[in-house]
């Protein structure tokens, strides 16, 4: 797996937390050999969901499938970059211009 795909979505209550345990699982389950989730980490009121794949815009594809119109769809930012390496390529939303992991 060469690439790392984020996920993120702002952070601030244990509920959050809890959410987002319940969606790295539902993404675990639907990732089949398009990738695996690498853990996550939450704090500076963000949630990051890892995934490691060779095709990161497959697996969001696929993400966005098991997620459909969730109501946190429009506080997700979505970015990946190559393994070892500092800078993200953005994939959602458009029109995002800088993208950081906290």
């Amino acid at each position: 797996m060469k690439y790392q795909l984020v996920l993120q979505l702002p952070a601030s209550s244990i509920k959050d937390y809890d959410a987002m345990i319940e969606l790295e699982e539902t993404i675990m389950r639907s990732l089949g050999n398009l990738g695996k989730v690498d853990g996550h980490d939450a704090g500076s009121g963000e949630m990051n969901i890892f995934i490691l794949t060779d095709h990161p815009k497959f697996a969001f594809e696929r993400v966005k499938q098991v997620l459909g119109t969730e109501d946190f769809m429009p506080d997700l930012k979505v970015a990946y970059r190559e393994i070892g390496k500092d800078e993200f390529t953005i994939l959602h939303p458009a029109g995002l211009s800088y993208f950081a992991i906290a």
